[in-house]
């Protein structure tokens, strides 16, 4: 079998494997679909020579999706053949969080599949069979696998700023998160401002639904929401991007008594909190990912909204086409990237 590896300097190699056996309690997935994420990046463009001083190199990809091939010993609720999405990390499963689903907050220890364990960018890929959430017949592989990781963050923000059809969401960022935050919030009735500085990204948000769209390079954003919406500004704003400028804005642009919602992960932010956020009465949220019932919500969401997910989906590669796939995602230009297996 073939597995991916990032060697450094941002290249993509393969390499070839003996496929593996699933031990107690897991599972053997062989691999349909596997998501590119924009928190890849930073693994793929560190250095030759950091990677050297690590004794191995984890396979990435935290978006799995696949078929159960092989069961395990003591694996009771899941069949070969079944079609699964993997909610890509692992806990203790006794603790608060793990009880609620939300196994990457383990209080005691938790791996992240395509992080600190071998990830979903290989043909065939041993998990927990706890991590295996099962699909909707009508979801195909590809947008499932936007599901499980980057879609599904975006969905489970927009349910915490809790979107009403009545109110103006400004999603700043158009990245595959805040692209899937501008689809989902017009799918609940928003009117979606989207903010981004590439018109490609721009243009697609438009075709998801957003009603406006600002080029921040061109235009203060702050200025263009507020004059939407007559002075007062957002009754919601998203970041999406983790720049501590647009973090900044985020909060700016949100009106008195409105909700901003923090997705974007990285960097530092000075807020003045007295002006910026207590003297307008902010709701703050931060929101990582998603339960691993969220998982489940967002994959029945998708189905029953006819989410437009091919529009999102701007480009599929086979796995030997990896280099590929990296060098035009790192451009910035498209909607989500996905592999894909036959």
């Amino acid at each position: 079998m073939k597995a991916l590896h990032f060697v450094g300097d941002s290249l993509a190699e393969l390499k070839e494997f003996d496929k593996p056996s699933p031990g107690n309690g897991e599972v053997l997935l062989e691999m349909k679909a596997s998501g590119i994420c924009g928190s890849d990046l930073g693994n793929f463009k560190e250095s030759k020579s950091l990677k050297a001083e690590r004794s191995s190199l984890i396979i990435p990809g935290h978006e799995p999706v696949g078929v159960i091939a092989e069961l395990g010993g003591e694996v009771g609720n899941l069949s070969v053949g079944d079609r699964v999405m993997m909610h890509h990390y692992s806990g203790c499963l006794r603790c608060s969080m793990c009880r609620i689903g939300y196994t990457q907050m383990c209080l005691q220890h938790h791996e992240v599949y395509g992080y600190s364990a071998d990830g979903g960018h290989q043909d065939y890929m041993v998990v927990p069979a706890y991590t295996c959430i099962s699909m909707p017949d009508e979801l195909d592989f590809a947008a499932a696998a936007a599901c499980a990781c980057g879609t599904g963050t975006a969905f489970q923000a927009i349910k915490r700023l809790n979107v009403i059809g009545s109110e103006t969401v400004a999603i700043f960022g158009q990245g595959p998160v805040g692209l899937s935050a501008t689809m989902f919030a017009a799918q609940m009735g928003a009117r979606v401002i989207a903010i981004d500085v590439v018109d490609t990204r721009l243009n697609l948000a438009k075709e998801l639904g957003a009603e406006e769209i600002i080029n921040a390079t061109k235009v203060d954003s702050e200025t263009v929401i507020r004059e939407l919406t007559s002075g007062e500004g957002a009754d919601s704003t998203l970041d999406a991007t983790g720049i501590p400028d647009v973090r900044l804005e985020a909060v700016d642009s949100a009106k008195y008594w409105g909700k901003v919602c923090f997705v974007g992960e990285g960097n530092t932010t000075t807020f003045d909190i007295s002006k910026q956020i207590i003297h307008k009465q902010l709701t703050v949220l931060g929101s990582w990912t998603f339960s691993q019932a969220g998982l489940s919500d967002v994959a029945r969401f998708v189905v029953e909204r006819k989410s437009p997910m091919s529009k999102l989906i701007t480009h599929t590669f086979n796995l030997d086409e990896a280099q590929c796939a990296y060098d035009l995602f790192v451009e910035g230009n498209t909607g989500k990237v996905v592999f894909v297996w036959d």
